[in-house]
């Protein structure tokens, strides 16, 4: 007997206490009747507040996992990209949890398509670029002081940021590239794979000339060019039997192909002096004209 009215009396603490705390959740304000009414009541803002909290540790852990092998650099930049997707999961759950208090969130979702169409079609080459940015980032197809061609231009990269890329160019201008072009053309990286470089100056020679001394002269000609390596060794390759001359490469390598255009240039002044140092000739193009005037009839 005793122990039954033990457990009345729990039972009743029980209902008392849950009674309590139900009524305090319910507290809060509300509008309207039936369907349309909208409840804003303290569980519903202490619901909201616990779910933000969830999803911020989500998020924090999302990014810690992405950027945990990320160079210092690389997640400075993903997490500035990263933060626009947190505004967009946050969007989400607040219209979620509003919807809870019995507000019809579809008028705000049908405006919120409209504008985002239109936002999306006068903003598509932005989100693009920085779509473009975030995959350059993560996969890291493009780094800093990588040396590249695009569109015809050559230049180093000094900055590679959510929606554009800057690299200066050999005559010393900065370009800049939208990132939405670096993912969707074909581009030339000259130092993705190493920093070492094959380069190469063509050159013709008259017929006749010693092939063998013009290969010694060649190789002779990259001696005194300390931007050269000695390994990988330079090598000269009898390319064609041209129109008008023997046509070869003198190959090379370097660590700087961003400095190739002035190193040619020091090379073909050198070949030339060389050459005629050497009596080796390079010729001009050379065409025969025949003329046959018309013969007046008698």
């Amino acid at each position: 007997m005793q122990e039954k009215v033990v457990e009345k009396i729990e039972e009743v603490v029980t209902e008392n206490i849950w009674g309590t705390i139900k009524d305090f959740l319910d507290l809060g304000v509300h509008f309207g009747e039936g369907e349309s009414r909208i409840d804003l009541t303290v569980g519903v803002i202490l619901t909201l507040i616990f779910v933000l909290f969830v999803v911020k540790f989500i998020l924090k852990y999302i990014r810690k996992f992405f950027t945990r092998k990320m160079e210092e650099t690389d997640k400075l930049k993903f997490i500035s990209a990263f933060k626009f997707f947190n505004y967009v999961v946050y969007i989400i759950v607040f219209f979620v949890i509003i919807s809870m208090t019995g507000i019809n969130i579809t008028p705000f979702l049908a405006a919120s398509a409209a504008l985002l169409v239109g936002l999306g079609l006068a903003l598509q080459d932005l989100f693009q670029d920085i779509i473009g940015g975030i995959f350059i980032i993560l996969d890291k197809s493009l780094l800093v002081g990588d040396v590249i061609e695009v569109e015809g231009k050559v230049g180093k990269v000094l900055e590679i940021k959510l929606r554009t890329t800057r690299a200066i160019t050999r005559d010393d201008k900065i370009i800049i590239i939208p990132n939405h072009i670096l993912i969707r053309n074909s581009i030339y990286n000259y130092t993705q794979n190493r920093k070492t470089t094959r380069e190469h100056v063509a050159v013709g020679v008259a017929y006749g000339s010693d092939t063998n001394k013009v290969k010694e002269l060649l190789l002779k000609s990259l001696n005194k060019q300390s931007s050269v390596l000695k390994t990988p060794k330079p090598y000269v390759t009898f390319e064609d039997f041209g129109d008008s001359a023997l046509l070869f490469h003198v190959n090379f390598y370097i660590n700087d192909s961003f400095k190739v255009p002035r190193l040619r240039s020091e090379v073909r002044f050198t070949i030339d002096r060389i050459f005629r140092e050497n009596n080796i000739t390079i010729p001009f193009p050379q065409r025969d004209v025949h003329y046959y005037p018309n013969s007046k009839e008698s």
